[in-house]
């Protein structure tokens, strides 16, 4: 028996990357409190944020399977969100030039009508190129880094930030379809394609796979 899927992310990069499974779903968001609470560490913040956004979008739609995710990037014990405007997104690339950091991604699903629940975080490594001042204020000018974690889009061909990647590339994007196939399929969500199908034809790397969250 397949369940109809609500994905709880406005963020048109998800909806494409899910697109490319073949899953068939609908989109309704969740405005949440995004801010970091005192002591929490980067992982429980981005897995609590992937919660909190599934969980309050299944309490409007109780009878559907809900799908959030959120990624962060963390640059030495700092987290970095989204920029809050040009200034901003230009100092976050400055920090970040020419350094490696870190960005996780967390899944959360919930399929009420099933009573299951599944979860996955995802780590990887990427490393900088040293851009210029000049590429930075043409970037940042294009507007693109404004609604994006660390003021950056990895998949983005006229800045092309990223030097090297230790990791998943769909997962710096914000959606890592190993972790999203097997999440969806353990709570009883139809996915009819394949994560390095989907993920490599488009992109030349392959989705790596970790393993699933304790809930």
């Amino acid at each position: 028996m397949t369940h109809h899927l609500i994905l709880a992310s406005r963020s048109p990069r998800r909806q494409e990357l899910l697109q490319r499974l073949g899953v068939t779903f609908q989109v309704a968001t969740a405005d949440i409190d995004e801010s970091q609470q005192p002591g929490e560490s980067p992982t429980d913040l981005v897995q609590r944020l992937a919660r909190e956004k599934t969980l309050a979008v299944a309490a409007r739609l109780p009878e559907h399977a809900v799908l959030g995710a959120d990624t962060i990037v963390v640059l030495g014990d700092e987290v970095l969100g989204k920029p809050a405007d040009a200034e901003e997104a230009a100092s976050m690339l400055r920090r970040l030039r020419g350094r490696p950091h870190t960005v996780w991604s967390a899944v959360y699903a919930r399929n009420p009508p099933l009573g299951r629940e599944a979860a996955a975080l995802n780590q990887s490594a990427v490393w900088m190129r040293s851009y210029s001042d000049d590429e930075i204020a043409a970037y940042v000018a294009s507007g693109d880094p404004m609604d994006k974690a660390g003021a950056y889009a990895i998949q983005h061909d006229g800045f092309s930030p990223v030097r090297r990647l230790d990791g998943c590339y769909s997962g710096v994007m914000g959606f890592p379809l190993g972790d999203v196939t097997q999440v969806l399929r353990s709570i009883g969500v139809n996915v009819p394609g394949e994560a390095v199908i989907a993920c490599q034809p488009q992109f030349g790397l392959c989705c790596q796979h970790s393993q699933p969250a304790q809930l």
